[in-house]
């Protein structure tokens, strides 16, 4: 049968079937239904498997299409050999599915918004599935996002490296796809960084990636670039470690003192990070391992980094180790927790409390913080990261499908030392988001709050996405609570509590819940000071909330899907008055 000029359908049998593609156009668009299984399509070329993915064909309907690219078979025919796991009686049952009427050839594949809840200013992919963020790096102005990426569709398939590019950490410009699985299997997460001294052999300041290739066991990769990362050339040398146990997700820096490169990689399943040195990228050495036994154990180890920062107000540096792990997370699903210690160039240390014991410290305090991990390069010796705002739990439920997942917004890190003697991150949002402000709507100071509160109005453009700078101050109240709610009566609610050091955030009546048990859920985070003053730094986009305390000593990023945009923001205090010493909405400006 032909589904239309340049496409040819042969159906073999009830779980296999032809496509032929004669047809000179950009794209193959392929029907997607998500509830359906996944379909095993081999793309052959002159007879030659050229690529293999995993697609859920519609066999009902088509909730969205996904697009094959033909540019680089240059007009030559194709050949689909596509393998479905639906179950079928007949030929002629299998022949009726949605997909083989659907599938089409265009020149173009439309990727313009038809989702309500795509965040206005955080990075997403155009179309497709999203979770880790890989091999950032800054150069020559520019920083560079990949991430985990499937192509052709929304759920976790197909792993790639999908590439992002920004001249303010802000704004991002898609790039075209950087990695797709070869014959070592899927593309799984990994760093960048430049060789300045040119020590891998690929010239003075290329890009030199190492990632994890997954299929039946995992093993590190080395990709190289000489266009700034546009694009990653796989060395032929690969793979460049393996081990007999399951390791992933490299991180490698530069360790001046020692003249040598240093590549942590999570040694998943034995919940311990594996520290190795190089001096040129390639052979790899390890050295020794880090965290069995230590912090939060409940989970696979995943996405490591390490590096160096100062300590506020004093000359002192400290060694931050990121450990990413899931399930275990503070408040069930995935989370980011670190330790703080000493690195000599083959060996991390981590600072102990008195008793000897290692206390658990998490990064973020939200339900939908994962595989944060830093750019290497970045100007100014920063320490800038970016993380991936969803959970394991429910990541591949939300309520979108022409794209799935965001990143959080960028944040600078520098190391604290509190009253009680220990290191503590501190997470502020990076200088660059300072121009998203747009107008200020709303300007507030000295207004007493009691029980009746008081309530703002918050922007209707832009879905009411807007920033919120809010001071408070308790007073001889037990407690101070904000709520943001819509006229459907959805609400966020948030607390502060000024004797137990603490700011809670309750998303079970925040909209659309039902998609999973575990995301209605109420969290908090520890203040880490004793005082009646509480500063916030709040970034509502249309369906994540980012609340950052406005030193830095805590941050909490949670998803909402309010099925109307929350346009009230109301004040109260309980058991005494209170006070909003400062209040500021601004809206949300973005170039683009």
């Amino acid at each position: 049968m032909k589904a239309n000029d340049g496409i040819e359908i042969n159906h073999l049998g009830t779980n296999n079937t032809l496509v032929r593609v004669t047809g000179n156009a950009r794209y193959l668009l392929l029907p997607i239904e998500e509830k359906v299984d996944d379909a095993r399509i081999n793309v052959l070329l002159n007879g030659k498997i050229d690529k293999t993915i995993n697609a859920r064909l519609a066999r009902n309907k088509v909730d969205y299409y996904v697009p094959l690219d033909l540019t680089p078979y240059n007009g030559n025919p194709i050949l689909l050999d596509v393998a479905t796991s639906q179950d079928r009686t007949t030929v002629r049952e299998a022949s009726e599915d949605a997909c083989w009427r659907k599938i089409q050839l265009s020149d173009t594949f439309d990727t313009t918004n038809r989702e309500k809840y795509r965040p206005l200013y955080h990075h997403t992919p155009l179309y497709g599935w999203m979770n880790d963020p890989n091999g950032m790096f800054y150069k020559d102005g520019v920083w560079h996002l990949y991430f985990q990426h499937n192509p052709y569709g929304s759920k976790w398939q197909n792993l790639s490296w999908g590439h992002s590019t920004s001249t303010d950490l802000i704004n991002w410009t898609p790039e075209p796809e950087a990695l797709e699985p070869n014959g070592l299997g899927m593309v799984f997460s990994g760093s960048c960084v430049v060789d300045k001294d040119g020590t891998a052999g690929f010239g003075k300041d290329a890009i030199i990636g190492l990632y994890t290739s997954a299929d039946a066991t995992q093993q590190q990769s080395l990709v190289w670039s000489d266009d700034n990362g546009e694009t990653l050339h796989f060395y032929s040398g690969s793979p460049v470690v393996t081990l007999d146990s399951e390791a992933r997700d490299p991180n490698m820096f530069w360790h001046a003192p020692t003249q040598q490169w240093v590549m942590l990689l999570a040694h998943a399943l034995d919940h311990e990070m594996l520290i190795f040195t190089s001096p040129d990228l390639k052979n790899w050495t390890l050295q020794s391992a880090f965290g069995k036994g230590l912090g939060a154990q409940d989970g696979v180890w995943e996405c490591p980094d390490l590096f160096e920062l100062p300590v506020e107000g004093t000359d002192e540096k400290k060694w931050v180790l990121i450990c990413n792990l899931n399930p275990g997370g503070v408040f069930g699903g995935s989370a980011t927790q670190y330790f703080v210690g000493d690195f000599d160039g083959k060996k991390f240390t981590v600072d102990t409390l008195a008793d000897g014991t290692v206390p658990v410290k998490w990064m973020d305090h939200g339900k939908d913080h994962y595989a944060t991990v830093s750019f290497s390069d970045a100007p100014d010796n920063r320490r800038t990261v970016i993380g991936w705002m969803s959970n394991w739990q429910y990541a591949a439920e939300v309520p979108t499908m022409q794209f799935r997942s965001a990143n959080t917004l960028p944040r600078d890190l520098t190391l604290t030392k509190g009253n009680d003697g220990e290191y503590w991150l501190k997470t502020v949002p990076s200088p660059e988001t300072i121009n998203l402000r747009g107008k200020r709507v709303l300007s507030v100071k000295s207004q007493n709050i009691g029980a009746s509160g008081k309530k703002y109005n918050l922007p209707t453009e832009n879905d009411g996405v807007c920033e919120i700078l809010l001071t408070l101050d308790a007073r001889n109240a037990a407690q101070m609570t904000l709520s943001l709610s819509n006229a459907r009566g959805e609400h966020v609610d948030m607390a502060f509590d000024p004797a137990s050091q603490t700011f809670t955030f309750d998303r079970t009546e925040s909209g659309v819940t039902d998609f999973s048990q575990d995301f209605p859920a109420v969290v908090w985070a520890p203040t880490l000071r004793d005082s009646s003053v509480q500063q916030l730094r709040i970034f509502i986009d249309r369906s994540s909330i980012e609340i950052f305390d406005g030193e830095g000593s805590f941050v909490m990023t949670n998803l909402v899907f309010p099925t109307d945009p929350y346009n009230t923001l109301t004040v109260r205090s309980q058991g005494g008055n209170g006070q909003v010493k400062d209040l500021e909405i601004f809206t949300i400006n973005l170039k683009k």
